[in-house]
């Protein structure tokens, strides 16, 4: 049995959670107080996914840049090429919270959201 050692971020308590696996698979969890660390530790050890937040370069506005995230959790093995794709993108404005910057980024479904605005100069 493999033995793996985290601290949970499903929650503000931040339990250090004891994972054991077998074959892959997560089969018992430890330390946690309630059940989103069960359920945040066996996730993070067999599928990691995270929420990637940057910020996109802006033309014609009154801001250079204009902060953006994922709209839903993407594979962590995807972050970078995610953050290629986010560093050679330029969006115009106007640029509205909620605003589409990019559609399925680096192929994972997920699409790259303004969480800022930017106003036409």
């Amino acid at each position: 049995m493999e033995k793996r050692e985290l601290t949970c971020i499903g929650c503000p308590m931040g339990c250090f959670l004891t994972v054991m696996l077998e074959n892959g698979e997560a089969v018992s969890v430890s330390g946690n107080t309630c059940q989103k660390g069960d359920i945040y530790a066996r996730k993070e050890v067999v599928d990691p996914t995270r929420i990637v937040t940057s910020t996109v370069k802006v033309s014609g506005g009154d801001k250079s840049r204009v902060s953006v995230k994922t709209n839903k959790d993407i594979p962590k093995n995807k972050i970078f090429d995610i953050m290629e794709e986010i560093n050679k993108t330029s969006a115009h404005a106007p640029i509205s919270i909620g605003d589409v910057i990019i559609r399925n980024v680096a192929g994972t479904g997920s699409d790259i959201i303004a969480t800022g605005s930017a106003e036409v100069m």
